[in-house]
C-alpha cells in the first residue's frame, strides 16, 4: 500500500523559509513525485515535480526561482525548500505520486496522495 506522509508546514512570515518533507512507504522512491498545493477555493496548482534519471526537475512560474524541491532516494522522501515566501504561498501542501500520461501539473493525473500540510505566510 503506498502511503505518503508530508510535515514541515507552519506559520511563517513573508521573505521567511520553510522546509516540506514528504516521506513515502509501500514503495520504493524511483517514479516521479510531485508538489501541489491548494488554497481555499482555489484549484490544486502543480508546484514543482522531479523526476528520476537525469530527467530533471520543473516548477511553476509563480515558484521559479524561491523553491527548490529535491529527493533523497536513500530515505524515501522528497522535499521541498520555500524560500522568500509571499502571503500568497499560504495554502494546503500535498505531495503525490503515480503519474499517468500527461502534463505533470494536472492534478487529475496523479495517483496517490498525502494528508498535506499548511503553510500560512503573513505579510
Amino acid at each position: 500500500q503506498v502511503r505518503l506522509m508530508e510535515s514541515g508546514g507552519g506559520s511563517a512570515q513573508a521573505g521567511d523559509s520553510l522546509r516540506l518533507s514528504c516521506t513515502s512507504s509501500g514503495y520504493r522512491l524511483q517514479a516521479p513525485e510531485a508538489w501541489f498545493r491548494q488554497a481555499p477555493g482555489k484549484e490544486r496548482e502543480g508546484v514543482a515535480v522531479t523526476y528520476v534519471g537525469g530527467g530533471g526537475t520543473y516548477y511553476s512560474e509563480s515558484v521559479k526561482g524561491r523553491f527548490i524541491a529535491f529527493r533523497d532516494n536513500d530515505k524515501n522522501t522528497i522535499y521541498l525548500q520555500m524560500n522568500n515566501l509571499k502571503p500568497e504561498d499560504t495554502a494546503t501542501y500535498y505531495c503525490a505520486t503515480g503519474v499517468r500520461v500527461g502534463r505533470w501539473s494536472d492534478a487529475a493525473n496523479w495517483e496517490f496522495w498525502g494528508q498535506g500540510t499548511q503553510v500560512t505566510v503573513s505579510s
